[in-house]
């Protein structure tokens, strides 16, 4: 019997999957950033967990867990460690985006200033990346590829482990 933790890290060599994955990661991590550290013009952890929890309403678990999301999972994205579960973790937080936030500004992102905020296509864009994730696996160059490998559960021989 393989447990859970092996099963959601398992997967094959492919390529396709680390592309979207690095991109993925390396997209989410400056957000990510902005919400903990206030870098690249973000508001930090204590203002970005004030208006999470009073302006959105979301329950204080629920606002961390955003971040962490954000900017841990995104990390652990690079890397291709726990990748389906970063991935659904993020297109469950890019969903909540657009349902709070993004949905009542139309599809398209604000390129010219004329909305009163940005649209919800990059969320979207994320959301089928992660989807595609959850499906394949890490892909080629992952801490998961390598643990499922350790533990005899990888399939695919065209990548070495």
């Amino acid at each position: 019997m393989v447990c859970a933790c092996t099963a959601l890290m398992k997967t094959n060599c492919n390529v396709g999957a680390t592309v979207a994955r690095l991109t993925v990661g390396l997209v989410m991590l400056p957000h990510g950033l902005q919400k903990t550290l206030g870098v690249f013009g973000g508001l930090g952890f204590n203002a970005t967990m004030e208006l999470l929890t009073t302006k959105l309403g979301l329950p204080w678990l629920i606002a961390l867990l955003v971040i962490m999301a954000e900017s841990v999972g995104a990390v652990a994205l690079i890397a291709g460690l726990m990748t389906r579960f970063c991935a659904a973790s993020l297109a469950v937080v890019m969903a909540g985006a657009v349902l709070m936030a993004h949905g009542q500004n139309g599809f398209f992102m604000n390129w010219f200033g004329v909305q009163q905020g940005e649209g919800f296509e990059y969320h979207l864009l994320v959301i089928g990346a992660c989807l595609s994730l959850v499906i394949s696996g890490a892909g080629a160059f992952s801490v998961d590829r390598k643990l499922s490998a350790n533990a005899g559960e990888t399939s695919g021989s065209c990548c070495a482990r």
